[in-house]
């Protein structure tokens, strides 16, 4: 009895297959924009969380001393 061949190169993820998918609709410049773009996406997202954890500490801070 034969063992099972081994695959020697591993599978790509999701992601590997996105991104090789992007590079060949891109450009160099859009692909750098929309990576420009989605970072300053979730930098707005944490700013928006402090922001709202600042407003309940500002809030808890008023209601304890009432």
């Amino acid at each position: 009895m034969q063992a099972a061949p081994v695959r020697a190169t591993a599978i790509p993820s999701v992601t590997d297959a996105l991104r090789a998918v992007e590079s060949l609709l891109m450009s160099s410049g859009q692909r750098t924009a929309r990576r420009n773009a989605w970072t300053s996406v979730l930098e707005d997202r944490r700013r928006a969380k402090d922001r709202v954890e600042a407003q309940l500490v500002i809030e808890q801070t008023l209601t304890s001393r009432s």
